[in-house]
């Protein structure tokens, strides 16, 4: 697995120096915190704990929009629920269950209502995980992301006996992980950044992808098998300048 991502092993040696404080510097784990009298429990994911918040009055919060479909289309969300792919539904981190929150892709001004019903989602930077159709309304299936704001619609209803604060925790990002550096309509520029990358990184590759509308060329990178591992890729990454670089599960 060391050579997945990196071609060069005094890289890979430093990055697994890094890997090493990072287990060292937190060995030692926190007890589950509790929640406050009429507060939605909290949750661990890996080793960060979330806090729901119980009402969404006045949330308003920008940052990055993904996707997920296929892969858990038909397995249970986190109030219970199945996923649907087609339906509008979306996976937000603290939002209370069964919240309706207008999405504003900042790119190209376009907006849609969704209700959350899942989880997530738990990689770096991202504030929302977006059901295909949902992601399709707004033009985010070619690129994978997009900024956007949020805006809470309203307060999450449980006149169907739905308990909001009680969910279980789904591990949406198990299997297999690779690195999305780049998204271009244009293939030759595509293949220079993939020419580019091949010096020094492996399992560098160009995922075309048609929405119908126009093919957009992807360029990603290395390979892992472990989502704590993936974030550690990631910040590396970051770090050496691709900062727009994010985890995509296969």
């Amino acid at each position: 697995m060391a050579r997945i991502l990196y071609k060069n092993w005094a890289a890979f040696f430093c990055m697994l120096c890094l890997c090493i404080f990072a287990i060292n510097s937190c060995s030692s784990r926190s007890p589950q915190p509790s929640a406050k009298p009429g507060q939605p429990k909290p949750y661990r994911v890996g080793k960060t704990w979330y806090y729901p918040v119980s009402d969404a009055t006045n949330f308003r919060q920008r940052g990055k929009a993904s996707w997920y479909g296929k892969k858990f289309h038909g397995k249970k969300t986190s109030n219970g629920e199945i996923y649907d792919m087609y339906a509008m539904t979306a996976a937000h981190k603290t939002l209370p269950l069964g919240t309706y929150v207008r999405v504003h892709n900042l790119a190209n001004n376009k907006s849609i209502e969704v209700r959350i019903n899942d989880r997530g989602p738990f990689v770096r930077g991202r504030i929302i995980d977006l059901s295909y159709t949902a992601a399709k309304a707004l033009d985010v299936v070619g690129p994978g992301t997009a900024p956007v704001e949020i805006v809470a619609l309203g307060k999450a209803n449980t006149s169907d006996g739905k308990n909001p604060s009680d969910f279980i925790t789904v591990d949406f990002y198990s299997g297999n992980f690779t690195f999305q550096v780049g998204a271009f309509g244009e293939k030759e520029n595509a293949i220079r950044l993939k020419q580019k990358l091949e010096e020094k990184y492996m399992n560098v590759h160009i995922v075309p992808y048609d929405d119908g509308k126009r093919v957009m060329y992807r360029v990603r990178v290395g390979r892992t098998s472990s989502l704590k591992q993936a974030e550690e890729y990631e910040n590396i990454l970051i770090q050496q300048g691709f900062n727009s670089a994010f985890i995509v599960a296969e």
